[in-house]
């Protein structure tokens, strides 16, 4: 009997670690503000899928092969990132390691994402990818501009109330708490801009900000 217990306690043990391993490389990650995304990535491209396939990206700890899907990309315009044009990007070959399917079918894409040692992008279901056409003319106007005025300012993501800003320098983010939708009125059309005064503010307008611009000024 205690020979069975026992048998029967290190099967559930290496069962919970290899399900432990499983969920540990499981894709999570808060949604960002279209603004924060720019903000924190080190490309961010306009561009459309000419080509993909699977390519071998070493191996893990334990030997085993590691694979990737390849995206050859035709660079539209480049907002942020290095000087020459993003010709690949690659990402993991399922969503549950965060990996990120694009269509091959001439269709536009905004995509924000990470810049490697070896030079190469790569994205994961945390970065802000949409369909280019889906974004608002607001986002894709302060995609050259307003964006990187306010990556000094930090947004906030309310989801229930209370919620507060913790300093000046913040922009409550309220599109989930009164819509009821990750990307609703805030994520398209405005941007936290940072006043005259280092405090940060929700600004709507097609225009660049005044230095002494008011809350939500729309021009």
């Amino acid at each position: 009997m205690t020979w069975t217990v026992n048998s029967c306690f290190v099967t559930l043990a290496i069962l919970f670690l290899w399900r432990g391993e499983e969920v540990a490389e499981a894709c999570s990650c808060s949604p960002a503000h279209p603004q924060e995304a720019f903000c924190h990535s080190d490309v961010v491209i306009r561009g459309k899928v000419v080509g993909v396939q699977e390519v071998d990206a070493g191996n893990d700890i334990y030997g085993n092969p590691i694979k990737r899907i390849k995206y050859d990309i035709k660079q539209i315009k480049m907002f942020k990132g290095p000087s020459d044009d993003v010709e690949a990007i690659y990402t993991a070959p399922t969503s549950a390691v965060c990996g990120v399917t694009l269509e091959k079918n001439g269709k536009e894409y905004l995509i924000t994402g990470k810049l490697k040692d070896d030079g190469t992008m790569h994205i994961t279901l945390c970065d802000f990818i949409q369909p280019w056409d889906e974004l608002s003319e607001t986002q894709k106007k302060s995609l050259t501009q307003r964006y990187e005025m306010g990556c000094g300012c930090k947004i906030t993501r309310c989801t229930s109330i209370p919620c507060m800003v913790s300093s000046p320098a913040e922009c409550l983010w309220t599109d989930w708490l009164i819509e009821k939708k990750v990307y609703g009125g805030q994520a398209k059309h405005f941007a936290c801009i940072k006043r005259s005064d280092d405090s940060c503010a929700w600004y709507r307008g097609s225009a660049p900000p005044k230095k002494e611009f008011m809350d939500i000024e729309d021009p």
